[in-house]
């Protein structure tokens, strides 16, 4: 009987109604409870929480469950008052310096604020078209949302303190750090009236008392509570990133575009006049001046950093490859996308790559605090793993034409396999078989974030040297460069699963190399890529390595963080992880156009990801470098080519695997490869032509399957096989057509690879 109490009990309970989305953020925070801690509990994401607590979602089972009984434990620890307390007050102190002021009594909460930018009043209900919902789906915990265009100005209560903030449409809901009341960034703009305007996210509008450069970097750091809490309690805090729109750099006597020579440069010529207004507050540049991306600083103070970084778009510091239009967006529309990009990712603090390297150090930092000693005195220490503080040398098979390690190598000797390390993505193409051009269309598929997806999970060298090893045996955990023979691999005949299966092998790219052509002898490869000789089902025999005994997933964080960025600006744009797959190919239609501007973040996350792991990598630049000399990039701890290799050798891997499997349950071949995307010849125009999937949803296992997720595949483009024909009579050659699949364009530039 029990049983059926305890049954019935679970039903009410299923049913019972939830507290309503305030009050489940008051009685969270009321415990002292991050939604971190509350989604690691009832083991969903963050987002799904804050979700919850936003009212945009609500919770199923058997979560629902969990957090309702969570809910209720915590509302007989913290009861709600009889009396409704008046609505917190989220304007801005108007001391900063002086947290024990009073706070001047927040308006009425009889309806949510609109979103507005500095209007006194509520956006006008006449112009809906001003502001936009945000999208449908999960907002995730750093939805930022749109704010209402008006051309009105802040009214101000202090120009001094600069202290007057709009209210957002939608306040996030993630738990904000005082130090940072208003965010990460602020887009400055003069426009066309006398007074400065900082635009930040949700809505925020501050009006900028400052009236020379470095009285502008002093208030952002002193009075503007900019910045973002550190990534990893062993990091640092987030600098103030300030945004100089055209208006703003007129303002503050700065060009509005950089001259030729300066572009050259790359920064202003050390004679400008606000450089000498810099110097003479004491205020510093690094090494790299002032440029579109400038940093700003005084050596710290004890623990408090004294640094901002600027941003300024019209020096082509958000380019147009990574970032699209953004730097033509009106200031309140830039400060969403960067400051969505802030929120989900990091402060941007230079290009998409550099973010995306930064990120690496940001959520794994190389130091942490030690134990302290007899003294009582604490110290920096190594943190256990990280890539350590200093920077490393690589083996010299990694190492790039150029490299100091390589100064002895005769001036024009052209190093081959056995001599260098040469893991690259996919760029392979065949001709189309006969069957191949009966049929009607050239369906192109594309991996999600393919080298993210690639970077969960890898294994790789820490922050110890690579110890050189001869005749060694083969060790898939082990990371490192080995030189072994793998042309003795057979692709007509592999072990698919735990089956050995005959494969036509001319219509497959070798997984060893990235022209996809067999090779010939000894070559140097990244452990993932010898570790998938042994899965297809042949022995290997090194005859040297330099392997790495100190390893570590150290990129797991990174993928996660970027992982979640990107799916909850996918999520943003209407294209959900949960959905079915004929209703991800309808979501995925025309997204981008749902909302422009988190289309922008999403670009700008996909190339955090590439451009991140192509630092790891960088070369030498500049005009003034000479081969054998080093280049400031190997000073580095995240100069690390063997890292870089190892992610792209499970790309290149993963891309492989999914190919096989489905060429060995359909017959199925791709016709040309480049990195992430893959075209086959079909009957019909879509995805579903090509990926076969069942009455329940499934398709092949082990093989590309359609969806958000990274690892999982979008539909990339579809030409027909009599535009593949005239490409091929038009050129005379074999185009890899993966490359212009999406538009069936070719261009004079790739007329020439």
């Amino acid at each position: 009987m029990s049983e059926l109490f305890d049954a019935v009990d679970a039903l009410i309970a299923s049913r019972s109604p939830l507290p309503p989305p305030a009050e489940r953020k008051r009685l969270r925070q009321a415990h002292g409870l991050t939604l971190d801690e509350v989604a690691a509990a009832l083991q969903v994401r963050r987002a799904t929480v804050s979700g919850w607590e936003a009212g945009k979602t609500e919770p199923r089972p058997p979560e629902r469950d969990a957090y309702a009984r969570m809910l209720k434990q915590l509302a007989q620890l913290y009861p709600a008052p009889h009396t409704a307390a008046p609505p917190k007050d989220t304007s801005v102190p108007e001391t900063p310096a002086a947290p024990a002021a009073p706070a001047a009594p927040a308006p009425p909460a009889a309806a949510p604020p609109r979103a507005r930018t500095g209007s006194a009043g509520p956006a006008p209900e006449a112009a809906p078209g001003n502001a936009a919902p945000h999208p449908a789906g999960p907002a995730g915990p750093a939805a930022v949302p749109r704010p209402a265009a008006s051309t009105t100005r802040p009214s101000s209560t202090s120009r001094r303190s600069g202290t007057r903030k709009a209210a957002p449409a939608n306040p996030p809901t993630t738990d904000v750090d005082p130090r940072f009341a208003n965010g990460p960034l602020l887009v400055i703009d003069a426009g066309d009236s006398s007074h400065v305007t900082g635009y930040g996210i949700g809505g925020l509008v501050l009006d900028v008392p400052a009236k020379s450069l470095p009285a502008l970097v002093e208030w952002a750091l002193n009075e503007a509570q900019l910045g973002a809490a550190r990534l990893h309690g062993s990091g640092r805090d987030a600098d103030p990133l300030l945004v100089l729109t055209a208006s703003a750099c007129e303002r503050y006597g700065l060009p509005v575009a950089l001259s030729d020579a300066e572009r050259l440069t790359g920064r202003l010529p050390d004679g400008h006049k606000v450089l000498k207004q810099l110097d003479r507050a004491d205020w510093q540049l690094t090494k790299r001046g002032f440029g579109p991306w400038a940093r700003i600083y005084r050596p710290a103070q004890g623990r408090r950093r004294q640094c901002v970084q600027l941003c300024i778009p019209s020096w082509e510091a958000l380019d147009d490859r990574t970032w699209g239009h953004a730097a033509q967006l009106e200031p309140a529309e830039l400060a969403r996308v960067l400051g969505t990009y802030a929120a989900r990712v990091m402060t941007p603090c230079g290009s998409t790559a550099v973010t995306g390297l930064e990120l690496m150090t940001a959520l794994n930092p190389p130091t942490r605090a030690s134990e302290a000693d007899e003294t009582g005195k604490r110290h920096r220490e190594h943190r256990p793993g990280s890539l350590g503080e200093h920077p490393m040398d690589c083996a010299p098979c990694e190492a790039p034409d150029g490299h100091p390690l390589l100064a002895g190598l005769p001036r024009f000797h052209q190093r081959g396999p056995d001599e260098m390390l040469f893991e690259e993505a996919y760029d392979w193409a065949r001709e189309l078989t006969d069957a191949e051009c009966m049929r009607r269309y050239l369906v192109g598929i594309d991996v999600n974030l393919a080298f993210g997806a690639a970077a969960n999970g890898a294994v790789v060298g820490l922050a110890t040297p690579p110890v050189h090893v001869t005749n060694p045996a083969f060790d898939p955990t082990l990371p490192g460069s080995w030189l072994v023979d793998l042309s003795h691999v057979d692709l007509s005949r592999v072990l698919v699963g735990k089956q050995w299966r005959r494969l036509e092998s001319a219509l497959l790219p070798s997984p060893f190399t990235p022209t996809g052509e067999r090779p010939e002898g000894p070559a140097w490869y990244a452990t993932p890529t010898v570790a998938y000789a042994l899965e297809l089902g042949y022995d290997v025999a090194p005859a040297e390595a330099w392997v790495r005994e100190d390893k570590g997933r150290f990129l797991d964080g990174w993928y996660k963080r970027l992982r979640n960025a990107y799916v909850d600006t996918m999520a943003d744009l209407g294209v959900g992880e949960k959905l079915g797959t004929r209703e991800f190919l309808e979501a995925m239609d025309g997204c981008k156009q749902r909302d422009p501007e988190m289309a922008i973040v999403l670009d700008a996350v996909k190339s955090t990801v590439k451009g991140g792991i192509g630092k790891l990598r960088e070369r030498a630049r500049g005009g003034g470098w000479k081969p054998g000399q080093p280049w400031p990039a190997l000073s580095r701890p995240t100069w690390r080519p063997d890292i870089r290799a190892t992610v792209i050798s499970r790309a290149r891997i993963n891309m492989h695997r999914k190919m096989i499997n489905l060429a060995a349950a359909t017959g199925r071949y791709p016709v040309a490869v480049l990195s992430d995307c893959a075209v086959y010849a079909a009957d019909g125009p879509g995805p579903l032509h090509v990926l076969p999937y069942d009455a329940d949803d499934k398709t092949v296992p082990g093989s590309f399957r359609l969806g958000v997720s990274p690892g999982m595949v979008k539909h990339e483009g579809t030409q027909t096989t009599l535009w593949a024909e005239a490409v091929r009579e038009k050129y005379g050659q074999v185009l890899n057509l993966a490359r212009y699949i999406k538009t069936g364009e070719v261009t004079a530039k790739d007329d020439g690879e």
